[in-house]
């Protein structure tokens, strides 16, 4: 410590003040440039090792999204079946064998016939039994009370 003391003092008296001034400024010019390389240099790191993570992870997405698509291409058949089945069903459904028993359905109600048995004989779904029971059959009690005041209405005799 003695030593540096003794060396500035007997540098200072024979430099000029803006001599030292220039030296100041350029060590310190260099102190900065080392700090900013430094920096630099952990920042570039960080950024590698940032960058590496992000394609660890897209390579994670990448495989995931390959057997995502291996399964949705394993199930596409599958899908398309039901599909035809569906529309099948809803072809039989529209123009099935109940479109075909609703005048069979209308004799039985007219004879008597209980929706339960509409739907065991004819093949109609409960609420559609229970409409043509009460629409065709002999029950005066299941017959809608419009039709009967429309029968039973003064101003209609």
């Amino acid at each position: 410590m003695l030593a540096i003391q003794t060396f500035v003092s007997r540098l200072l008296p024979s430099l000029p003040l803006e001599d030292a001034l220039l030296a100041g400024r350029a060590a310190f010019l260099v102190f900065c440039f080392v700090l900013a390389a430094f920096t630099f240099a952990r920042w570039r790191r960080g950024a590698e090792r940032h960058s590496a993570h992000t394609n660890e992870q897209l390579s994670r997405v990448l495989e995931r999204l390959t057997a995502v698509e291996a399964s949705l291409a394993q199930l596409e058949p599958r899908l398309s079946a039901l599909g035809e089945q569906v529309e099948t069903s809803c072809k039989a459904a529209s123009t099935g064998a109940a479109a075909h028993n609703y005048p069979i359905a209308i004799r039985l109600a007219r004879a008597g016939a209980q929706p339960e048995e509409l739907v065991a004989n004819c093949g109609l779904t409960p609420s559609e039994a229970e409409l043509v029971a009460r629409l065709h059959g002999r029950d005066p009690q299941a017959l809608p009370t419009a039709r009967h005041t429309h029968r039973t209405h003064p101003a209609a005799a």
